[in-house]
């Protein structure tokens, strides 16, 4: 059953009545069950902020934990025994509908995409955000689909390239779950900055991981990545499928491991290696990242997509009542670049 049944609601009813609009709601941890439509008041816009009408929303990875809580310790930012914010989701791109009074960087009509982060999220027709907030105009060469998951994949990529690391040209670096959202962009990203780069995938994606610039391609159905004999001075691990101690082997002399997937096991590895040996472990929060730094890289996204040099892979779009649909098939593990629900 869909999440519109659910709730008995669909998005054209509640677009009826012009002062309402319709949200993903989730009012406790779970699995994509718990989300559900709901309608919610249209919000208003601050002095300082802009409304946004909302056409697509990427359903990431990331989203799966904080809907599921894990691990506890996000807890302590999302919240100990129910979300703190019910309307989920982080990224979007859609249209400014209206501006605040002291807005200057946007006006109406204006394309833009971005993310909202510790704020009632993005899952949602409408949503406001301050204008110096993580947003920009989106490039005319993308749609709203391709420019919604940027801030997830593209941006946390790059993030662990350039700052968790500072990838180099000529450097081997590893690339585990190269065709997810993460893993799709960080191949582009790597080849972009002169890196010889292997992607690490099933059977059905090898060619298609080579062609977003991949030099390499290791079937992980055929071959263990961690059991090779070159060894790789970066092994970005973006499922959290591995280990430091298992990619330890086939790290080079001053080798690091790095992966967004957190758990004890890595933050041990993290803290150990800070202080111990030559090989490292690393991790890093993108969304902690503060705003300036996040908005310098996003100004290298926008530029690399109006120039060409970097694509977004959209898997499958659900639109907004099937939001129950498209958690399940993100949290499968099957989906191959990005997954976005449309408000369209």
């Amino acid at each position: 059953m869909t999440a519109s049944k659910q709730a008995n609601v669909t998005p054209e009813r509640v677009a009826r009545t012009t002062n309402l609009m319709t949200t993903v709601s989730q009012d406790r941890y779970g699995g994509p069950e718990v989300l559900k439509l709901k309608p919610a008041a249209k919000p208003i816009p601050k002095d300082n902020e802009i409304l946004v009408r909302v056409y697509a929303a990427p359903v990431t990875a990331a989203g799966t934990f904080m809907r599921e809580g894990s691990p506890y310790i996000g807890r302590l930012f999302m919240g100990l025994f129910k979300p703190k914010f019910d309307i989920p989701g982080t990224g979007f791109s859609g249209e400014v509908e209206a501006v605040g009074s002291t807005v200057q960087k946007f006006k109406e009509g204006d394309q833009v995409f971005g993310e909202k982060i510790f704020a009632q999220g993005t899952f949602s027709q409408y949503i406001t955000l301050p204008e110096d907030d993580v947003i920009f105009i989106k490039p005319k060469n993308v749609t709203h689909a391709e420019a919604a998951p940027v801030t997830d994949g593209h941006l946390t990529s790059l993030n662990f390239l350039q700052n968790v690391v500072q990838l180099k040209p000529g450097q081997r670096i590893l690339i585990v779950g190269a065709s997810g959202s993460l893993g799709s962009a960080a191949v582009q990203l790597a080849a972009h900055r002169g890196a010889h780069v292997t992607g690490v995938c099933s059977s059905k994606n090898v060619e298609w991981v080579k062609n977003l610039g991949a030099h390499a391609v290791i079937d992980y159905t055929k071959e263990d990545f961690t059991k090779t004999s070159t060894p790789y001075d970066v092994i970005y691990d973006t499922l959290g499928k591995s280990s430091f101690r298992a990619c330890k082997p086939v790290l080079s002399r001053r080798g690091v491991y790095m992966s967004p997937v957190l758990d004890f096991g890595l933050l041990l590895q993290v803290l150990w290696t800070s202080f111990i040996g030559k090989k490292k472990a690393r991790f890093s929060a993108t969304g902690m990242v503060p705003k300036p730094q996040l908005n310098t890289m996003m100004k290298t996204l926008a530029q690399l997509i109006a120039e060409g040099k970097l694509i977004t892979v959209i898997d499958r779009k659900y639109p907004m009542e099937q939001i129950v649909e498209a958690s399940a098939y993100v949290d499968s593990g099957r989906k191959k670049g990005n997954v976005v629900i449309t408000m369209e």
